[in-house]
């Protein structure tokens, strides 16, 4: 089983199943915010997505992510960006109003936590059991994780330069 740290201090687990780069993504469905209440697929094969996982948007570090990703998206060309979280819809719509998110779809696995655990990124315990851990994934046009990173510690901002290229390279391929 993966782990992550919480302040450098607790390691937190993470559960479900373990998907890795050169695995077929799994298809899952998670609610969009905008609009309100859509289900969304995450996975699947005809086009390349760049998957961000996050705990919460109401975090500093989230909100900087999900910004930053929100402004590299807008250059990004034939990529579709979502990001997904533990977050209700509702408050993930008054987030992006406020941020100005308009070049990502945010997303919620709230329902039936499908995403978290299809794609072993679902913190087990540790203080934030039940939230996502933060993780990146690009899947190609083939369905197949082409990149995959794991922020080891959630405190932290990804590689985001990293992450944009592997989903250039995807769209490129």
């Amino acid at each position: 089983m993966a782990t992550v740290t919480f302040k450098n201090d607790t390691v937190c687990n993470l559960a479900g199943n373990e998907v890795n780069v050169g695995d077929t993504a799994p298809v899952v469905t998670v609610v969009n915010s905008n609009p309100m209440l859509q289900d969304e697929q995450v996975g699947g094969e005809g086009k390349v997505q760049l998957v961000i996982a996050v705990p919460s948007l109401d975090t500093g570090v989230c909100d900087a992510e999900t910004r930053r990703f929100n402004q590299e998206a807008a250059d990004l060309e034939g990529v579709e960006v979502i990001t997904v979280s533990m977050d209700l819809p509702f408050a993930a719509a008054r987030w992006c109003g406020a941020a100005g998110i308009e070049n990502i779809k945010v997303c919620s696995d709230f329902r039936n936590k499908d995403f978290g655990n299809a794609y072993g990124v679902l913190l087990a315990d540790g203080p934030l059991a039940g939230v996502l851990a933060r993780v990146i994934f690009v899947i190609g046009k083939d369905g197949k994780v082409t990149y995959k990173q794991v922020v080891p510690e959630i405190t932290e901002e990804p590689n985001y330069e990293e992450a944009i290229e592997a989903a250039k390279a995807a769209a490129n391929a």
